[in-house]
């Protein structure tokens, strides 16, 4: 028998032993002789790693930097059918609110929408299609218009939103530093705006 061949015999020898042997997990071992696993010692010098979503940088203490006159507005689907409903000029009405001069802004899914809905709606099609108003083009699929504002705010934060639209301002009420006007008791109404831009602030 050559040397290969004690060497295998010693190898299998050697596994069979470790087989034999018990672990010292099983449960026929006593309490005592078990081996407990070794717990990791966490010290209070360690980082710990905690994920936060990114605050815009327009954001100062909570304090929105970028609102400010010339106001952008962002106008809803439905904000357009209730100043026409209330008989009020969108950027006449927008202006005694803030008391600034204010440029509505119009999205593509925002005229996509009223174009869906119908010729009750060419009205309201032909106010959004002024000149004074300015069109942002949307880059994205889809023409859900509650989506498409909520991600226009979040990313920018130089907008005040124009809704009456209950979901959508319980989504951007979400949002920090984002104002939402609205039409109430034949008027608008802002919401959340900061104090230094508040038209009705005590001076």
């Amino acid at each position: 028998m050559g040397k290969k061949g004690q060497l295998k015999r010693l190898q299998s020898q050697r596994s069979a032993q470790l087989k034999r042997m018990i672990k010292t997990t099983d449960s026929r071992l006593k309490q005592d002789d078990r081996s407990k696993p070794k717990e990791k010692k966490t010290s209070e010098t360690e980082l710990k790693l905690m994920e936060k979503p990114q605050v815009s940088s327009a954001m100062f203490f909570q304090y929105n930097t970028q609102l400010g006159p010339p106001y952008h507005i962002l106008v809803d689907t439905n904000f357009v059918n209730f100043s026409i409903k209330n008989k009020l000029d969108i950027i006449k009405t927008m202006m005694d609110c803030l008391y600034a001069k204010c440029i509505p802004y119009v999205t593509d899914c925002v005229v996509g929408e009223l174009e869906k809905l119908g010729p009750k709606f060419k009205l309201a099609l032909r106010i959004i299609k002024d000149e004074r108003f300015e069109r942002i083009h949307c880059m994205h699929r889809g023409t859900y218009a509650d989506d498409c504002l909520v991600q226009r705010v979040t990313q920018h934060k130089c907008y005040i939103v124009a809704t009456n639209d209950k979901d959508l301002k319980r989504r951007i009420r979400k949002i920090p530093g984002v104002p939402i006007m609205n039409v109430a008791l034949n008027r608008y109404v802002i919401e959340r705006m900061p104090d230094a831009f508040e038209p009705m602030a005590k001076k």
